[in-house]
C-alpha cells in the first residue's frame, strides 16, 4: 500500500504519516473484546468468522464534504454521521451489527481534525458493538466510505421484495428533520443540541429496531433518499402500489415551527436523511410490534397500506420522484 502523506522521519515535530495515523486514530478500540474477530488489522487482510449458522451481510456507504455534510460540520459529527449511515442499512435487513471497515480520504494532515473524526466514529462503534476492523487514508477531496458487516439467520432478512398487498405501511421515529437540520445549518444554526441539527447531522441507526422487525415485518428499507422515493424501491421489488395518509406522518420536533405545515410534510415525504425504518406488516401484528419497538426506545407509526394497484396514492405524482444522485441538489 503506498504511503500518501510522507513525512521527514528525522523530524520529531512533523505531521503524522499514513500508518502512523491509522495506528493511533483508526483501528478497533476495543479489538480485545472483538468476538469473530480471527485477525484484525495489522496485516493485509482481516480474517472474521462468523456466528454459525449465519449469513453475512454487507454494505459499503460513501459520504463525500458538501454532498452529504458540510465542509464546516464538526469532525465528531462527521466520523458519526458516516458510521450511521451505513450502519442503518443492517438496521433495514434485521441484521446485527458486527464488523466495519473504514476509508478516509482528506485534503491535508490535520490531526486535531482526524482525533475528533476519530472520537465520533468510536463512539458510535461502542453504542452498536461494531468493532473498526481495517481500513486506509489517502489524501483528496474530503470523504469517507465505510463498509459494514453484519449476520442474519439464514432466510430470515428482510428485503424489499417481501410486501403484500393489504400489509400496512408504517415507519419508526419521526420524518423530516434530516432535511430540516440542513436547512437550520444552512440558516447559521451550529447549536448540536439543536433538535433538527442533531437529527441531521447525529441520525441514529436503527438496529434494535431491525431486529425486533425481523421477526414481525415482511419488507423493510430505511430512508435515506426519501419516504417517496424508498417507498418506490419496495413498490417495484415487491410488485405492489401504496396508499399513504400524509396527516398520519410523524413530523420531527420543531419541523412544523422551522418550515411550516405544508414545507414539514413535504420535507417528511421527499427530504430523505432520516434513517428511520420504513416496513409492512400485517395488520394483526402492528400492536406487538409497537410494543416490542417500545422497549427498546423506538416507536412505531402507521402511515398507510400496500394495494395491488400500481403506483403510490394520497401524495401528489409531482413528488414521488425524491432525491437521486446526478439529478441536481446536494445535501
Amino acid at each position: 500500500m503506498p504511503r500518501s502523506m510522507p513525512g521527514a522521519a528525522d523530524n520529531p515535530n512533523r505531521d503524522p504519516g499514513e500508518f502512523e495515523l491509522i495506528a493511533r486514530y483508526l483501528v478497533s478500540r476495543d479489538e480485545g473484546k472483538a468476538t469473530g474477530l480471527v485477525l484484525g488489522p495489522g496485516d493485509d487482510c482481516a480474517l472474521l468468522s462468523p456466528s454459525p449458522g449465519h449469513q453475512l451481510a454487507v454494505s459499503v456507504d460513501t459520504s463525500v464534504v458538501d454532498v452529504h455534510f458540510p465542509a464546516a460540520a464538526p469532525a465528531f459529527a462527521v466520523g458519526h454521521r458516516a458510521l450511521a449511515v451505513a450502519l442503518s442499512d443492517l438496521a433495514a435487513m434485521g441484521a446485527r451489527a458486527r464488523w466495519c471497515i473504514m476509508a478516509l480520504t482528506i485534503p491535508r494532515m490535520d490531526e486535531a481534525w482526524v482525533a475528533a473524526f476519530s472520537d465520533g466514529f468510536h463512539a458510535l462503534c461502542r453504542e452498536s458493538g461494531v468493532s473498526l476492523i481495517g481500513g486506509d487514508v489517502t489524501r483528496g477531496q474530503l470523504s469517507v466510505s465505510v463498509t459494514v458487516h453484519g449476520e442474519v439467520p439464514p432466510n430470515r432478512a428482510l428485503r424489499r421484495s417481501g410486501g403484500k398487498a393489504g400489509d400496512v405501511l408504517a415507519v419508526t421515529g419521526a420524518l423530516g428533520g434530516g432535511l430540516g437540520g440542513l436547512k437550520a445549518w444552512q440558516a447559521g444554526e451550529r447549536d448540536l443540541e439543536h433538535e433538527l441539527l442533531k437529527a441531521y447531522l447525529l441520525p441514529r441507526p436503527r438496529l434494535a429496531a431491525g431486529l425486533v422487525l425481523r421477526d414481525l415485518a415482511h419488507c423493510a428499507i430505511d430512508i435515506s433518499d426519501g419516504l417517496l422515493a424508498d417507498l418506490g424501491h419496495i413498490c417495484r421489488a415487491s410488485g405492489v402500489g401504496a396508499e399513504l395518509d400524509p396527516a398520519r406522518l410523524p413530523l420531527a420536533a420543531g419541523l412544523e415551527t422551522a418550515l411550516g405545515h405544508a414545507a414539514a410534510q413535504r420535507a417528511a415525504l421527499t427530504g430523505g436523511d432520516d434513517y428511520e425504518l420504513l416496513f409492512s406488516m400485517p395488520s394483526s401484528v402492528v400492536d406487538t410490534a409497537r410494543q416490542r419497538l417500545a422497549a427498546g426506545g423506538d416507536t412505531l407509526t402507521v402511515i398507510g397500506r400496500l394495494k395491488e394497484a400500481p403506483g403510490i396514492a394520497g401524495v401528489d405524482a409531482e413528488l414521488v420522484d425524491g432525491w437521486q444522485h446526478f439529478r441536481g441538489g446536494a445535501s
